[in-house]
C-alpha cells in the first residue's frame, strides 16, 4: 500500500493537531483501499467523535482504551495500567498479523510518558514490524529512543490555544 517499505511516524509536541493528523492519513489509506487498525490509549470516554466516524470507513479497525476520565500524573489506578497493556496486546496483535496496512498508536507516548507502557517494549514491536506496515505514534513527550527510530517526527507547536482564553473542549473540534 504505502510502497515496498512502510515507515514510523511519529506526531508529538504541545500543540493540538497530533491525533487529528492520524486520523487525517487514516482516511487518505482508506481512500486507497487500505486496511487500518487505531488503538486510543487513555482514551476510554465514550464520546469522541472519531469512535463514530470511523464505523463509516471501509477497511478500519478501532479499538480505545482507558477509563472514561482524563487521569492526571501521579493519578493513575491498577485499571490504568492494565487497559494499557490491554492496548500494548491489541497493537502487537494488529501489527504482528500482517494484515493492516497502516497501525495508529494514538497517545501511546502519553501512556510512555506516564508509565503506563514500557517504551522498550514499544521499541521491540517498532523492530518487529512487517517491512509494508506504516505506524504512527501520537501524543506529547515522544520518548527519544522512540525519535531516534522513527523515520518521520513531526512536533505540533503550540503558539496560541482557546484554552488560554477560557474555550473548553468543543464537540466535534476536541473531541
Amino acid at each position: 500500500m504505502f510502497g515496498s517499505k512502510g515507515l514510523i511516524e511519529i506526531y508529538t509536541g504541545d500543540g493540538k493537531g497530533k491525533t487529528t493528523a492520524a486520523l487525517g492519513l487514516a482516511v487518505r489509506a482508506c481512500g486507497h483501499g487500505a486496511h487500518v487498525a487505531i488503538v486510543q490509549f487513555m482514551k476510554g470516554w465514550a464520546r469522541y467523535g472519531e469512535l463514530t466516524a470511523v464505523k463509516h470507513l471501509p477497511g478500519v479497525t478501532l479499538v480505545h482504551t482507558g477509563r472514561e476520565k482524563c487521569i492526571f500524573r501521579g493519578d493513575e489506578t491498577d485499571e490504568d495500567f492494565k487497559e494499557a497493556a490491554r492496548g500494548l496486546k491489541e497493537a502487537e496483535k494488529f501489527i504482528d498479523s500482517g494484515e493492516y496496512d497502516l497501525v495508529i498508536l494514538d497517545e501511546i507516548n502519553v501512556a510512555i510518558d506516564f508509565g503506563l507502557v514500557d517504551a522498550d517494549d514499544v521499541a521491540e514491536l517498532l523492530r518487529g514490524k512487517p517491512e509494508k506496515t506504516e505506524i504512527v505514534l501520537t501524543g506529547r513527550n515522544a520518548p527519544k529512543s522512540l525519535l531516534d527510530m522513527a523515520d518521520l517526527v513531526s512536533e505540533m507547536k503550540e503558539i496560541k490555544h482557546p484554552y488560554r482564553q477560557g474555550i473548553t473542549a468543543r464537540k466535534g473540534v476536541e473531541y
